[in-house]
């Protein structure tokens, strides 16, 4: 039997644990507090504007161009993000398709790429689809640096309506050196059309594919540089002024001289991209190529060395003459970011973005104050010409011509390239001129 001493110290220490347990124990009274946590503070959301910029610059020196100024503005805009809408193909055909059938359903993109002269004239500023820049030209002075013979193309009634970023020549002849060399054929002697077609004659003799050709394009392209080199300056403008006529027999030579330049092509030309026809001279497969000079961005892109690997000369018979087309950058009417569309359009006219771009798109700046250290061998001899010679415009590349004479055009040259029937060709432009030209 336990002491009275256990018995007390066993009391005292239930006693003890009795009361630590109550004291660890919430009393069933006590109605417990709601406590309302509240949630973390965010940043708000902003949402980054946007500018949405149409254009057929997918490939070669032309994106390389594109990117070099996308980075220019997205350096001076970190709030804006481009997107671009680049479509591919047929030097713009397909995306102005594109772009024709989202200005119909009132869907346009905020700026999109067009040829300055009657491609924007008489498509988009006839059709009230775009906005005139006047107030940007004088903001940023650009009326002191643009060229005199350009801002009239890009005008209608006073009004300015884009801003071009880029002045390329069409009449180019790119030749491979080599192959001309072992053919006893001298660049410098092709100063006529007559010169140029015994050379050819001469190759097609050798086994050599005489003059590299592309797809229906780049036939209206060759075409319109046979025009200029037959008819001569003045005669080719009236063309497009309606004081030279289409059935006339120097028009009638000319198309000769045309039908007969056709039979030195390659024969798959109507598969071939502008780039493909480009290939075929560097890599030594023809002699000559006639095309504008966004070629020598492609040569350059396949790392050819000028004056060995390619050269170049004006079309024989068009020494003197710069047949010239000019990529510009339109504000839509209703443009869904405007003032994104303002921002991009300002780096298209500014010197920084024309330096960055031209160089590696293989053309040279609209602009007349171009850095011109930049540019390589070919494109200051083009700045140079682009100062002195005459100055006529492109039809294949939308100076000369709006698009529905243009397609009325386009639809004859097919009909005429499958069947070389210089008579019906002739007719069909002389018919096309009283529809949709200046010989109504």
């Amino acid at each position: 039997m336990p002491s009275k001493k256990v018995l007390w110290i066993v009391l005292a220490a239930t006693l003890i644990l009795s009361m630590v347990l109550t004291a660890c124990t919430t009393p069933t009274t006590t109605v417990p507090t709601e406590v309302v946590t509240e949630a973390p503070t965010e940043a708000p959301v902003v949402e980054k504007q946007q500018v949405e910029v149409f254009s057929w610059w997918t490939g070669g020196g032309e994106a390389a161009g594109l990117d070099a100024m996308i980075k220019i503005f997205a350096a001076q805009n970190p709030d804006i993000e481009f997107l671009n809408a680049a479509v591919a193909g047929g030097a713009g055909t397909n995306a102005r398709a594109v772009l024709a059938t989202r200005l119909q359903a009132g869907d346009p993109p905020d700026s999109w790429q067009a040829h300055a002269g009657q491609e924007i004239i008489g498509t988009y500023v006839k059709a009230d689809q775009i906005e005139p820049l006047n107030f940007l030209y004088e903001e940023k002075g650009w009326l002191e640096v643009m060229p005199e013979t350009l801002i009239p193309l890009i005008s209608e009634n006073g009004n300015i309506y884009s801003v071009p970023v880029n002045i390329h020549r069409a009449n180019v002849l790119w030749y491979n050196p080599a192959v001309l060399a072992a053919n006893n054929i001298d660049p410098t002697t092709l100063t006529s059309m007559e010169a140029w077609i015994a050379a050819l004659d001469t190759l097609k003799a050798a086994g050599v594919i005489p003059l590299a050709l592309g797809e229906q394009w780049t036939q209206m392209h060759l075409m319109e540089t046979v025009l200029l080199s037959t008819l001569g300056a003045e005669k080719y403008n009236g063309l497009w002024s309606g004081t030279t006529d289409w059935a006339s027999p120097e028009v009638t030579t000319a198309l000769g001289n045309f039908a007969k330049l056709l039979e030195y092509v390659n024969s798959d030309y109507s598969t071939l991209t502008w780039q493909d026809a480009s290939q075929l001279v560097v890599s030594g497969d023809a002699a000559f190529n006639v095309m504008g000079d966004w070629a020598e961005g492609y040569f350059k892109e396949l790392k050819v060395e000028p004056k060995t690997g390619f050269g170049w000369m004006p079309v024989p018979g068009t020494q003197g003459t710069f047949q010239f087309l000019s990529d510009s950058f339109t504000l839509a009417k209703g443009a869904p970011n405007r003032d994104a569309a303002i921002a991009w359009l300002s780096i298209c006219g500014s010197k920084e973005g024309q330096d960055a771009f031209n160089p590696v798109k293989g053309s040279i700046p609209a602009r007349t104050d171009g850095d011109v250290t930049l540019y390589d061998e070919y494109l200051q001899s083009a700045m140079v010409d682009w100062s002195k010679d005459i100055v006529v415009g492109s039809l294949a590349h939308g100076v000369v011509a709006n698009d529905s004479w243009k397609t009325e055009i386009n639809n004859a040259l097919g009909i005429f390239v499958a069947d070389k029937a210089v008579e019906g060709f002739q007719t069909a432009l002389v018919a096309a001129c009283k529809s949709s030209g200046p010989c109504k």
